[in-house]
This record gives structure tokens, C-alpha cells and sequence, in this order.
């Protein structure tokens, strides 16, 4: 099964300042709904974007372009660090499948020390570089499956949207454990999707985030914030 951290059948190489020319030519820069002063590269429609990279790529049935949009998961999470500033100011946080990198860029302008996308997805490489520089920061990025890695050495792990694929959600559940074992503050963000764990989250916060219906079953959705006990 294709997910969002397997892309499937050996993918065609594309150049970088191809992978760019094809976001800037599917997306528009303009506001987050209810993130404050941060812009991002976005798509209006899902169908283009995503015949798009599959062309690109040398795939059918290629992953959607998760970077082209902005996800409940992740806005939440951007909006509880708008709200709650030290939870990442001076600190090395990392933005577990990032996609776009929202989340990655609220922290640097919330006054996080360094922030590093993770996401296998080549476009979001440059789909992440876009937006960092759209908002006057630096974001990392590392393009590959960790999940069978150890969790990077960090003060700070964000992972939105993470739940709503089962094989998925049984590689990730582990990693973000052991981060937050490891000593790792751990925020997940999520509208409740189906494979959310129902034990060892501890609820922060919750937000009506506003997303595209093209993506969900509804415009306004209840996301949540929480983090992972550590055991």
C-alpha cells in the first residue's frame, strides 16, 4: 500500500529546479486561515498538482501532493505554538512529516533555535525551502524514511497528520515512544482520523481549523493537540 512515507515503485529522478518549477506552477502564495502573519505555496485544486508530480515522477497512483496543502493536524499544531511560544523558543525542533513545512516554520518564528522538516516526498524538499523563504526563515530537511532510524536527537518532535493510515500509524506510534522516552518533548496534531492511538496522549489543546474540502469530508474540522507520555 502507497502512504505518505513510501512512495512506492522506484520513483523517476527529478531535478531539483524541476521539482521547483512544478510547485511554483501549482500553487499560490498567499495567508493561512488562522496562522497569523505566515504565507505558504498552496494549491486551489487537488487534480492538477497531483497529475502533475505522478507525470513527474514516472508514477501511477502516485501519493497526493500533501505538501500543496495545508492539513488540520498541522494547523492546529502551528496555532498551539502561536499561542504557547516557549514551547519551542531557543530549542532544535523537528517537524515530522512536514510537507509543506508550516510547522517547521511557525517554530522558527516562534524563536526556535533551528528547525528541521523531515518528509520523503521530494517536492516538499523545495515546496519547504518555497515557504521558509516566503517567511524570513531557515528550515532543514532531511528526505528520507526514518522510521526505522533511531529518533533524531532533538528538544522538540511535531508530528501533524500522522493517523490516518493504518501501517502507517503502527511504524510511527513506536518512534515518536521512543522519542519521547529518549527525553524528546512530543506534540502530535489530529482531527480525531481513524487510527489515532486512544491511549498515552495527554490532550493540550483543541482548535475548529478551517482546511479544503477538496481533501476533507467538511471546511471546519475539530483538530487537537496533544503529546505522548513518557514511559
Amino acid at each position: 500500500m502507497t502512504t505518505r512515507h513510501q512512495i512506492g515503485d522506484a520513483p523517476r529522478r527529478v531535478p531539483r529546479s524541476h521539482r521547483r518549477a512544478l510547485v511554483l506552477r501549482h500553487t499560490l502564495l498567499g495567508p493561512v486561515e488562522g496562522v497569523a502573519e505566515v504565507r505558504l505555496h498552496l494549491a486551489d485544486e487537488t487534480a492538477p498538482v497531483w497529475r502533475a508530480t505522478e507525470a513527474a515522477l514516472g508514477l501511477d497512483g502516485a501519493p497526493i501532493p500533501f505538501w500543496a496543502f495545508a492539513w488540520a493536524g498541522g494547523l492546529a499544531i502551528a496555532r498551539f505554538l502561536q499561542e504557547h511560544p516557549d514551547e519551542v523558543i531557543g530549542k532544535h525542533v523537528i517537524d515530522f512529516a512536514t510537507g509543506s513545512g508550516l510547522c517547521a516554520i511557525v517554530a522558527m518564528r516562534q524563536g526556535a533555535a533551528r528547525s528541521t522538516g523531515i518528509d520523503i516526498d521530494p517536492f516538499a524538499e523545495v515546496a519547504v525551502a518555497l515557504n521558509a523563504r516566503a517567511n524570513g526563515v531557515r528550515v532543514g530537511f532531511i528526505g528520507r524514511d526514518v522510521l526505522d532510524e533511531d529518533p533524531p536527537e532533538a528538544d522538540v518532535l511535531l508530528a501533524g497528520d500522522t493517523w490516518y493510515e493504518g501501517p502507517l500509524a503502527e511504524r510511527v506510534l513506536p518512534w515518536l515512544r521512543r522519542a519521547a522516552t529518549n527525553g524528546t518533548r512530543v506534540l502530535v496534531g489530529d482531527p480525531g482520523r481513524r487510527y489515532l492511538p486512544a491511549d498515552g496522549l495527554v490532550p493540550l489543546a483543541a482548535y475548529d481549523v478551517r482546511t479544503t474540502t477538496l481533501l476533507e469530508d467538511r471546511a471546519v474540522l475539530r483538530a487537537r493537540v496533544f503529546t505522548i507520555v513518557r514511559v
